[in-house]
């Protein structure tokens, strides 16, 4: 049901997608170095998957780390390498449990490698290396902060165990015998490091056979990897929602999808503005629903929109956008719970751009739009020349001013400014801006003026 729904959301968001392929990509590349050996012909052994998991452990991953298990051992493949930069699991402690446990049943050896340099492992998904058969990590890269057993079927060992609230990088990862073979002092590297820690490991009297010693014409003894390296990830419409359900993405969509709306609403007809509005908001809605996300905080924006929308009809930041922006604020920073073992708050960029970008939308862009798209001409507005108005702010040269009963944007001379609260008259209008003048003080008299343009020439 969940991928019929993933299907049907990909159709409205993205013309074509569904064209692309949804398997998970082989490349089929040899990663083995490309030395030739002078006289010795070196035979390829089974191949070896290796299946790339970053970000959060949601749904999408856990299945697909699932489905590479199927796909390795369907394809003969001798080992399944899961290329490991996670900082935590957004599934329950129950499913976490379920893949834990595919992976230590699996027919063929799983391994782990945190790699490269500057990947981490957090959180629930640091667990994995407790039923991983071989494990390694690269130089820069860290683990930890695996908080409580999710099960008890697994428990986290000694070593694990003091990384509950703490993480640490290779060398001291390596002193707690996290991993369960010999690292030399720099780690695994690369990829072909890590295919060639994996020769030699045994497995109910099977042996893995993934590189070999030969010679090269320079007479130099290398290792060189025999097994065929298929390289794996998500396929496009799983990488889609994958991506969709990481926090920063998520929430700048839903902001960004409910201000298109509002927009599309303000002008009056169904374009482009809408559709990505509208696919923007569905995509949204699916990653807050994957992620830990407070309702009541998606509430709260929700409500921000509305409290804009009232301003933008009038064409003037009100109070209703004092109240926008607050809620906006409010919401953002409290929107996500956080997962054992990392925090999925938004980076400050995400949470400034979203912010800043809303305060600009709804006090600069919309009402500006909105006089514009729903200005009407001066013709049957002539009444107001001559009118008498009040100051609701200073008009220094530009402000809002009071006449009648509707507020107006106005703009007067720069040698006449008008304080907040003093009385004014309407001598002009331009477009949806009246022209003002103070009642006392004016640079020029409207009534001048009037009589002059009057006056026969």
């Amino acid at each position: 049901m969940r991928r019929l729904l993933i299907a049907l959301l990909a159709a409205i968001a993205a013309v074509g997608i569904l064209a692309a392929p949804a398997a998970a990509q082989d490349t089929g590349q040899d990663d083995g170095d490309d030395t030739a050996p002078s006289d010795e012909v070196v035979e390829r052994a089974p191949d070896v998957d290796v299946l790339q998991v970053d970000g959060l452990i949601d749904d999408i991953v856990a299945d697909e780390v699932e489905a590479a298990i199927d796909r390795a051992v369907d394809n003969g493949s001798q080992a399944l390498v899961l290329q490991a930069n996670s900082r935590g699991a957004v599934v329950s402690d129950e499913r976490m449990a379920e893949l834990m446990r595919a992976v230590d049943t699996a027919p063929i050896p799983v391994a782990i490698w945190v790699g490269p340099s500057g990947s981490r492992l957090y959180g629930a998904p640091a667990q994995l290396l407790v039923v991983a058969d071989v494990t390694g990590m690269a130089p820069g890269a860290r683990v930890g902060n695996v908080g409580p057993s999710i099960s008890d079927e697994f428990p986290l060992g000694p070593g694990l165990n003091e990384l509950r609230d703490d993480t640490v990088g290779l060398s001291d990862a390596r002193e707690l015998a996290i991993f369960k073979q010999r690292i030399s002092d720099e780690g695994i590297a690369t990829l072909p490091n890590m295919i060639d820690a994996l020769d030699g490991y045994e497995e109910d009297g099977v042996v893995l056979d993934t590189t070999s010693e030969v010679t090269t014409d320079e007479g130099v003894v290398q290792r060189e990897t025999i097994a065929v390296v298929r390289l794996q990830k998500l396929g496009l419409i799983d990488q889609l929602f994958h991506t969709v359900a990481s926090p920063p993405v998520a929430y700048l969509l839903f902001l960004i999808g409910l201000a298109l709306l509002i927009f599309e609403f303000f002008t009056a007809g169904v374009g482009i503005a809408g559709i990505v509005g509208a696919g923007s908001t569905i995509l949204a809605c699916y990653g807050l629903a994957e992620l830990p996300a407070r309702w009541w905080s998606v509430g709260l924006l929700v409500l921000a929109m509305v409290a804009f929308a009232v301003d933008v009809q009038v064409g003037i930041p009100r109070f209703w956008t004092g109240v926008g922006i607050v809620l906006t604020i409010v919401g953002s920073f409290t929107l996500y719970e956080p997962v054992t073992g990392t925090s999925i708050w938004p980076s400050w960029i995400a949470l400034i751009t979203g912010i800043v970008g809303v305060m600009l939308t709804f006090i600069v862009g919309m009402p500006s739009m909105t006089r514009t798209r729903f200005a009407t001409p001066t013709v049957g507005r002539e009444w107001m020349i001559g009118a008498d108005g009040v100051a609701v702010d200073e008009i220094g040269p530009e402000g809002i001013v009071q006449v009648g009963d509707a507020q107006w944007r106005a703009r007067t001379n720069r040698a006449t400014p008008i304080p907040a609260g003093d009385p004014l008259k309407v001598v002009a209008i331009d477009g949806v801006t009246l022209e003002v003048e103070p009642l006392e003080g004016a640079a020029q008299d409207y009534r001048e003026r009037r009589a002059k343009s009057d006056a026969p020439s």
